[in-house]
């Protein structure tokens, strides 16, 4: 009986640790994020890209593959700590390697770095907030259920609509129980049509700079490009109405 009371206690005191320890992901990314918000929002900018322009391009011909994971390295820190200058860093991605290598790089830097905010928060807060759905009833129950079904629907709208800020899009579905696989899915896939937008004015910033200019990220509003968006939205957004018109499902 000893031995079992002992046992008991001390597993309930390793409780609290390991609460701690799977939080202690996230903490950090907050952390670093509050921080560098505040000093490095003045060195990530179009203005630094300008200055050392000459710099990078001279680098990147003398060691291409060097520059290149370089780069990737320091997108993906950008984007798993939210740091600010994640524009900045996709219109480099096509000022250094141009439209194709560009968006690979691109998109393989945001996906990992969206990948890594998702388990963070996933191992901590997302883990104790899934526990609590699956335990719960009524209204929470069925939301939980519903998004279940449509999943990758809701994720890739995430993706899509310009006005969801990526950090949210990242955090989010790690708090609601998105599945691994389909947030991985939907965040590759679903980056792409804006990562080909802020690339493609990477390739041609150079000309901006030498008129003295800074690029214009308004483009991504333009009707051009926010209405093929939003018509892949909409796409994305019709295995919801077919089921709520069948009857199967509400939206």
């Amino acid at each position: 009986m000893t031995d079992t009371h002992q046992t008991r206690e001390a597993d309930m005191a390793e409780t609290p640790k390991r609460s701690l320890t799977r939080h202690l992901p996230l903490a950090i990314i907050l952390i670093v994020a509050v921080t560098g918000f505040f000093t490095l929002r003045d060195y990530l900018s179009f203005d630094t890209l300008s200055d050392n322009r000459e710099a990078l391009l001279a680098l990147r011909d003398q060691h291409y593959l060097l520059i290149a994971g370089g780069f990737v390295l320091a997108y993906v820190a950008i984007v798993a700590f939210s740091l600010p200058g994640a524009a900045v860093a996709s219109v480099t991605g096509g000022f250094l390697f141009g439209l194709a290598a560009g968006t690979v790089f691109n998109v393989l830097a945001a996906t990992v770095g969206a990948v890594l905010i998702f388990l963070a928060a996933r191992a901590g807060l997302g883990a104790t907030l899934s526990e609590k759905m699956d335990a719960s009833e009524g209204k929470l129950s069925k939301l939980r259920e519903r998004l279940r079904e449509n999943e990758i629907s809701v994720m890739f709208l995430l993706r899509l609509v310009p006005v969801v800020p990526f950090f949210v899009a990242n955090l989010l579905p790690a708090l609601v129980g998105v599945q691994f696989r389909n947030f991985v899915l939907t965040t590759a896939l679903g980056i792409i049509p804006g990562a080909l937008v802020f690339t493609s004015i990477g390739v041609g910033v150079g000309e901006v700079f030498d008129r003295g200019e800074a690029p214009d990220l308004s483009l991504l509003w333009a009707p051009h490009i926010i209405l093929p968006l939003l018509g892949l939205a909409a796409l994305a957004a019709l295995p919801m109405v077919i089921k709520a018109v069948r009857g199967k499902t509400e939206i």
